[in-house]
């Protein structure tokens, strides 16, 4: 499979690092020149690309970039991706801790929405919850006792159904958490965030989330 990975930080990286080895062709950018990626090219054989380019006739985009610099990527980002072909988002927003306030999020917009929204395209909510380290190094065959599930919000259909494999593939097993605006469930300071869940206990988790933005994860705190 041809996938596009816009953002290289610890997610971004660990997805090259994981999708290259399982033998998918991988073109993989950052906010700066593909030159700037050379040790994690020489590393696992993906392609450096400028972040325009990296959508380009691809199965499946993955969006992985500090929230507030989502504005910043190019208009059109994800356009030249194959027809269909899904769009994942790993993002979180730390409004105290990195991104400051993002007025349409402290609103009330969902997460992924507003980055649906800038981005022009429909997306899937996975990967922001699990700690890159752990996405690296446990994944486990299908059937393996207590294998961690992640959730995964977006639309029904051939989209979920790639984004479910691929997320089997790295040795997750893969939870429908509902449609987009349903992944405020998995947003940081709900249940399942941060937690290495089996099934069962995902799903739990998601189903006792609370809507409310605690002040934690808020900008406006007073």
């Amino acid at each position: 499979m041809k996938i596009g990975i816009i953002g290289a930080g610890q997610i971004g990286g660990t997805l090259t690092r994981r999708l290259t080895a399982l033998g998918h062709e991988v073109a993989v950018s950052n906010s700066r020149s593909p030159e700037t990626l050379a040790e994690l090219t020489r590393e696992t054989g993906a392609t450096a690309v400028w972040a325009k380019d990296a959508a380009a006739d691809a199965d499946l985009v993955v969006v992985s970039i500090p929230q507030k610099n989502v504005p910043d990527l190019a208009d059109g980002i994800v356009d030249a991706r194959k027809p269909g072909a899904p769009v994942i988002e790993t993002n979180n927003y730390y409004p105290q801790q990195r991104d400051g306030e993002i007025a349409g999020i402290e609103d009330g917009q969902v997460e992924s929405a507003w980055v649906a929204e800038q981005i022009g395209a429909p997306v899937y909510k996975v990967f922001n919850g699990i700690w890159w380290k752990h996405l690296l190094e446990k994944g486990v065959p299908s059937g393996t006792p207590n294998r961690i599930a992640l959730p995964v919000a977006g639309e029904d259909g051939p989209g979920r159904e790639l984004v479910h494999g691929i997320v089997d593939e790295l040795g997750f097993d893969p939870v429908d958490a509902g449609p987009i605006s349903e992944s405020w469930r998995q947003q940081p300071g709900t249940p399942v965030y941060g937690k290495d869940f089996d099934v069962d206990k995902t799903i739990k988790a998601l189903a006792g989330a609370e809507p409310k933005r605690t002040s934690e994860w808020s900008a406006r705190t007073a």
